[in-house]
This record gives C-alpha cells, structure tokens and sequence, in this order.
C-alpha cells in the first residue's frame, strides 16, 4: 500500500511541474515549438474544461492556478483515502 501512495503522490508531483513548465513555455517558447506543442498536448485537455467555466479575466488566464489547486486537492483526497484503507 505504501508503494502505491508513493506512485501517487510521484504522479501528481510530476503533473504538478507539467504545468508549471506549460505555463513558463508559453512565456518563452514558440506555441509552434515542438517541445511546447508536446507539453501543451499533456496539459491543455486538463484546462480546457476550467477555462471553459472561468474564462480569462483582464487578460489573464488563471486557469492553470485553478488546476494546480485542484491536483493538489485531488492528490490529498487519494492519498487520504488510501490511507484509510491500511
């Protein structure tokens, strides 16, 4: 069970900095750039729903905040639940 947890909270840390570096490529990369449209085919299936129910606000797109929020929210209830089961 304890490698199973540790699987997890791996995977949504490793999704956790997937979009961390989607939204820092798009400061600086190229939306054309090969590495940028593979991130991007990773992370914008997971934002196109938030930004479909918070659409962007002056100009901002918090959208990928609201998604590092609910990975970390989804991550606790996992683990928690996991735990649980012990």
């Amino acid at each position: 069970m304890d490698f199973l947890i540790l699987i997890i909270g791996v995977f949504f840390q490793l999704l956790f900095w997937l979009v961390i570096i989607a939204v820092l490529l798009s400061y600086f990369m190229a939306p054309y750039h090969p590495v940028r449209q593979r991130i991007d085919s990773l992370v914008e299936p997971m934002l196109a729903p938030i930004r479909r129910i918070l659409p962007p606000m002056g100009g901002l797109d918090f959208s990928p905040f609201v998604l590092l929020i609910l990975i970390q929210v989804f991550r606790n209830i996992i683990i928690r639940l996991l735990l649980t089961l012990r």
